[in-house]
């Protein structure tokens, strides 16, 4: 694992739907995250409406379908709450957290839970967190970075697919 709890969290955050601060939230940030900068002179030069089109089509909804699931299950075997679920969910209570507005294997939620788990100071955590990284999001967070720099219109999100499989070059 080469990401700060920071770099998780950031990354997580850039999954959410693009709203009126989005932009204003990505400023701040590119002092820190120098590879921000170029998506955001992108994102000022359009309207957000075209911003969160793209978000939607790549992430959400799609048509004919959703080209970039950010869902174990979805991204994986095609479908909604499959197996992938139930396992991320037991590994969340193991950790004493839980899952809530998303189904537990969204890559947002992953993301937050091994940056919470990396703050951890115990074996056990480090134990979830093992867990967590190999078992589940190396298993598809990569090919989901590769696939969102293929099919992105926006730097954003091709620079974010990027970061995301630099989370697994070792």
């Amino acid at each position: 694992m080469n990401a700060s709890p920071e770099t998780l969290r950031l990354l997580s955050g850039l999954l959410a739907s693009p709203s009126i601060e989005s932009l204003g939230v990505l400023r701040e940030l590119a002092g820190e995250h120098a590879w921000l900068g170029e998506p955001i002179v992108e994102l000022e030069q359009m309207p957000l409406e075209e911003w969160q089109a793209e978000h939607a089509r790549l992430l959400i909804s799609g048509h004919p379908k959703t080209v970039c699931p950010p869902f174990e299950s979805a991204f994986l075997s095609g479908a909604m709450f499959g197996a992938a679920c139930d396992r991320i969910g037991d590994l969340y209570r193991r950790a004493g957290l839980q899952a809530e507005g998303a189904p537990p294997d969204y890559l947002g939620t992953l993301l937050e839970c091994a940056a919470w788990l990396m703050e951890q100071d115990c074996d056990h955590g480090n134990t979830l967190l093992q867990e967590l990284w190999s078992e589940h999001l190396a298993a598809w967070a990569p090919q989901f970075g590769t696939v969102l720099q293929t099919e992105s219109g926006l730097q954003l999100y091709r620079q974010l697919g990027r970061q995301l499989e630099n989370l697994f070059d070792e």
